[in-house]
């Protein structure tokens, strides 16, 4: 696979800027949404919104370890994307009557754990984690979630805002795989080393207590809405063949992790796996909102207005 020139995607990535403002909100198609799928599509948008976040904080926390100017603007530009992602997605649940004047939908818990988690501690974590976290999400839930949307819902406004979506996805996952490639450089032994010394961290523990069970709620909640299983793993396993093209790429250890952590997630079979952590699912339906603290200042960022 040919290196990727980070200047030349980084002039695309401007060149290809788009607003809220762009998009006909009022244009006709609203009508297309039916009310079997108005519920199911309510809650589905609303952990779409919180992905997009998810995905704005981690690039933002990227950005602080890029280990180049360029890289550092690509990643700042892919935060502002991913914020316009989860407002355009706000702006389709206005249009379909799904919000209040300025309401914003909560997060499902173990979203909102993954929020707490990111805004306390991923500016610690370097960027050899967040740099193989963040493509498995992308490529996962925004691939899987964008696609399933697309095919069940008719609203020609909604093709049109994830058209632009996606293009400006596939920018992020070309510099995802890249930086991947990136961090498989160098000798093994130091790769190594540094992988198990950052596999110990507390704070990298404990972020795994919070993203197993995130990836389980989600297929959950996928299923729920109508989408086969097999269509999210075969998301999936899109992280194990990009993500393993080079000789550099399989060298990364923390995409041998990740690829390992996609094997146990996709097989049902593996009860070692998947009872203790679907029981963390359940276990996290009890925990009292007054236990957790405020939704971080950030998040007020959120808008549908076209102004955002």
């Amino acid at each position: 696979m040919p290196q990727l020139d980070l200047e030349k995607t980084l002039r695309r990535i401007k060149e290809n800027q788009w607003a809220l403002a762009d998009i006909d909100w009022d244009a006709p198609g609203r009508e297309m949404i039916t009310e079997e799928q108005w519920p199911k599509l309510k809650a589905f948008m609303a952990d779409l919104t919180w992905i997009e976040h998810i995905g704005a904080r981690g690039f933002a926390a990227m950005a602080k370890k890029a280990p180049n100017d360029t890289l550092r603007e690509i990643y700042t530009w892919f935060h502002a994307e991913e914020q316009r992602h989860a407002n355009a997605e706000l702006a389709l649940m206005q249009r379909w009557g799904m919000l209040e004047d300025g309401e914003i939908p909560e997060p499902n818990i173990n979203l909102r754990l993954t929020i707490e988690w990111l805004d306390k501690y991923s500016d610690d974590m370097p960027l050899s984690v967040l740099g193989s976290v963040i493509p498995m999400l992308e490529v996962t839930l925004d691939g899987a979630l964008c696609k399933f949307l697309l095919d069940e819902v008719k609203d020609p406004v909604c093709h049109e805002v994830f058209k632009k979506i996606n293009s400006d996805e596939a920018r992020h996952l070309g510099v995802d795989f890249h930086v991947l490639e990136m961090m498989g450089h160098g000798p093994m032994y130091r790769l190594a080393l540094e992988s198990i010394a950052t596999a110990i961290n507390p704070k990298l523990l404990l972020g795994v207590a919070v993203y197993f069970p995130l990836l389980n709620r989600m297929r959950d909640n996928i299923v729920t809405m109508g989408l086969k299983e097999e269509k999210l793993y075969e998301a999936m396993a899109k992280f194990e063949k990009y993500g393993g093209e080079t000789p550099e790429g399989r060298r990364n250890p923390w995409y041998q992790i990740m690829r390992l952590h996609g094997k146990w997630v996709i097989d049902r079979k593996n009860r070692f796996y998947h009872a203790p952590v679907d029981a963390a699912v359940k276990a996290s339906n009890y925990i009292p909102k007054s236990w957790l603290p405020a939704v971080p200042s950030w998040v007020n960022k959120l808008t549908w207005h076209t102004t955002a």
